[in-house]
């Protein structure tokens, strides 16, 4: 083992495949540790295992932060999330569309001012990982200054964030709109500085497809075409006036997906956030095409837009994938966006386990987004991203705390109960870059000796 390691130890849980969605999760899927080490070494995993076996074999002098109240688990994962829109979070009293024209596009508008995109890019940045995410599938505004300011950002934490342009050539204000053409060249110029570069990577971003031109489509379609790595992020059967509207604007399609589909939109490399009014058909094209949806209760709730139907999509095999939706959903948490999907679930007549839900935060978001080679669990190589989950954080969680008997109650604790307070540390590739002053970790250097006398 190398000398240069840390070593973190505590609680540790993580997920090597999807658990199913029962109180007993498949075999295999989960490991927990109730006293775990986590070995990193350059910012990557090197080992997890049980304290008492590997502490023995660490080097001498090599640092151990013991978070002794804590659960570790992966950084979280953000599917859909809107990097402008911090401002607009809780207001009041619209629906989809009248939201957009009263609070998102005037906001957004904002961020032609470079300035304002570099502050509100740190902002953003600096949020995500006071709430424990730490990548995520992100949408900027029309200007490439927001692009730009976003990725800077992401990378000076050394977080690793998929973003893109939004394309938008119509049915927005003048000082959002670009052009088709203009909004091919800035996202191909945006994709090429950016897309792998260090752990960034680029979103071909049209905003929806009433806001697009025919001939904007096909363009971003010819670039998704020409990049078949790169991600397609979009939203989709959101709100039925949404529905409604597009209809009328593309009269020759069979369906809102069609036109999607038509403009070779729709791949495996495509995430459509939303996805609640929609039928079979719509499943099976979608898992013909190996799409995924972006499941964004917070925000489907907020606006009164719908309830997904998780169940269906699954039994369909569309992959499924959860996110917090800012500005329409209201919290960057994804806690308490595990909280609002259990609910939408309940409502539904279905459910969500805390094993499906902290799986689809980590390993399962990883997936939806073609990263879980590099983050998503703790197996050895991937990014040393984790969270430490303080169990006590609020006094419900503290309150809550002496009741619990498992790692399934400790989890639905969490879920139901937590929110950024919750949030004991954030590391990003090995480095802490959120801590909460008053929990620090006991830090000492390991002697293996001292380890062999109980100490």
């Amino acid at each position: 083992m190398p000398d240069n390691c840390e070593v973190h130890r505590g609680a540790l849980l993580h997920f090597l495949d999807d658990p199913g969605n029962d109180p007993e999760p498949i075999p295999g899927s989960v490991e927990f540790l109730e006293d775990g080490l986590l070995v990193v070494h350059d910012g990557k995993v090197l080992l997890t295992g049980p304290a008492e076996e590997w502490l023995p074999r660490l080097p001498d002098g090599v640092p151990v932060s013991h978070w002794q109240d804590g659960l570790i688990v992966p950084g979280f994962i953000d599917t859909h999330v809107h990097m402008p829109q911090l401002g607009v979070m809780a207001s009041y009293g619209a629906q989809l569309l009248d939201w957009l024209e009263t609070y998102t596009f005037p906001h957004e508008a904002r961020f032609s001012d470079g300035d304002w995109a570099q502050a509100e890019a740190q902002r953003f940045t600096d949020l995500l990982l006071s709430h424990g995410t730490t990548s995520g599938l992100v949408f900027c505004t029309s200007h490439p200054e927001s692009v730009q300011a976003l990725f800077e950002a992401a990378e000076q934490r050394g977080m690793g964030l998929t973003a893109g342009k939004v394309m938008m050539d119509r049915h927005a204000p003048d000082d959002l709109t670009d052009t088709a053409q203009g909004s091919y060249d800035d996202s191909l110029s945006l994709l090429k500085t950016w897309h792998n570069r260090g752990r960034q990577r680029y979103a071909i971003t049209p905003r929806f497809a009433a806001t697009s031109s025919p001939e904007q489509l096909s363009l971003a379609g010819r670039l998704a075409g020409e990049y078949p790595d790169v991600l397609v992020q979009t939203h989709w059967a959101e709100n039925t006036g949404e529905i409604q509207w597009i209809r009328e604007l593309f009269p020759e399609r069979a369906s809102y997906l069609d036109v999607y589909d038509h403009y070779g939109l729709l791949g495996d490399h495509t995430v459509l956030a939303h996805g609640i009014h929609i039928d079979d058909a719509d499943r099976a094209l979608l898992a013909q095409r190996g799409s995924r949806i972006a499941f964004c209760p917070t925000s489907n709730t907020f606006l009164g837009s719908g309830l997904f139907d998780f169940r269906e999509a699954r039994a369909a095999g569309v992959m499924v994938g959860l996110a917090s939706d800012v500005g329409g959903g209201t919290s960057l948490s994804m806690l308490a966006t595990m909280a609002e999907a259990y609910k939408v679930c309940r409502l539904r007549g279905q459910t969500l386990t805390p094993w499906q839900a902290f799986y689809l935060a980590t390993l399962g978001n990883a997936r939806v987004l073609h990263q879980a080679q590099h983050t998503g669990n703790f197996e050895a190589g991937r990014y040393a991203d984790f969270v430490v989950l303080d169990q006590a954080g609020s006094p419900q969680l503290a309150m809550k705390r002496p009741y619990t008997r498992s790692p399934f109650e400790a989890l639905f604790n969490l879920m139901m109960l937590g929110d950024d307070r919750a949030i004991q540390a954030t590391a990003v590739a090995g480095q802490v870059h959120h801590q909460r002053s008053d929990k620090a970790p006991a830090l000492s250097s390991h002697q293996s000796t001292q380890y062999a006398q109980g100490a």
